[in-house]
């Protein structure tokens, strides 16, 4: 009886920390996809019509559109999660719709009272957020199958992942586009300032094209192409690799005999 009982407890020590490790692991991959592995618009290729149009002409109207639409995919994926197994699956995608336009009204509201020149600049694509592929996409895939901490970790994970996309591609636009990184403009609550960058003295090194729709594709798409580079460089290394490893052992196992 009581070698039953001490293997039972040691059992279940052995178990706790394991169950632990497997939960921390599941939050860091909730989180981390989105960011890097999965990125939604450098890797899946989703919620472009933002990171296409006048949003990325500027660094800071990007930056605030990330921080906008990582609000709202952070909490309509934690509420999605917590109303999961009230929600008929026959109107799931309306109830998610209503649940998304709700937080869009709350930012929208937000932003028009406190950062105007944020509001003006966005227009039209921060109502869009109700629609946006990421944020549908992520309450159909992972908020409505997964608990409130995973879907806010993964809500977060991607809403990063998203800011930080088009942070990239704003950065490179109004560099290439302007010659100017202006601060200030749009958040006017910090002081303004405009880093000369692509204009030395008389000469001006900037091509207007890039504020353009033609210059936020061809932005996109050199960003795109230098990303399959590298990961199909990082593939075909590890392939190398993996081939080397299974020629030295060969070799070894042909000594050996």
């Amino acid at each position: 009886m009581i070698a039953n009982k001490e293997t039972a407890v040691t059992e279940t020590a052995t178990k706790a920390p394991k169950q632990k490790s497997e939960s921390s692991l599941r939050h860091k991959a909730a989180f981390v996809t989105g960011i890097f592995k999965n990125n939604p618009l450098f890797i899946a290729v989703l919620g472009t019509c933002p990171a296409l149009a006048v949003v990325t002409t500027s660094f800071e109207t990007a930056l605030g559109m990330g921080i906008l639409f990582t609000f709202v995919l952070v909490c309509s994926n934690v509420i999605i999660s917590l109303l999961r197994k009230l929600i008929p699956e026959e109107i799931e995608i309306p109830a998610f719709i209503v649940i998304i336009a709700a937080f869009v009204t709350i930012v929208k509201r937000f932003t028009n009272a406190f950062i105007p020149n944020l509001y003006a600049s966005l227009g039209v694509f921060l109502s869009l957020i109700v629609v946006n592929c990421v944020v549908l996409g992520r309450a159909e895939a992972f908020a409505k199958y997964n608990g409130p901490l995973d879907s806010l970790l993964d809500g977060l994970g991607n809403g990063i992942g998203y800011t930080l996309a088009i942070v990239i591609i704003a950065l490179i636009r109004e560099i290439l586009g302007t010659g100017w990184l202006t601060f200030g403009k749009v958040f006017t609550f910090i002081p303004t300032y405009s880093l000369p960058i692509l204009k030395v003295a008389s000469f001006d090194f900037s091509r207007s094209v890039f504020t353009n729709a033609a210059g936020g594709f061809i932005v996109f798409g050199v960003v795109l192409f230098v990303i399959n580079a590298i990961t199909l460089h990082k593939q075909n290394k590890k392939k190398f690799e993996l081939k080397k490893q299974r020629m030295n052992a060969a070799k070894t196992a042909k000594k050996g005999a």
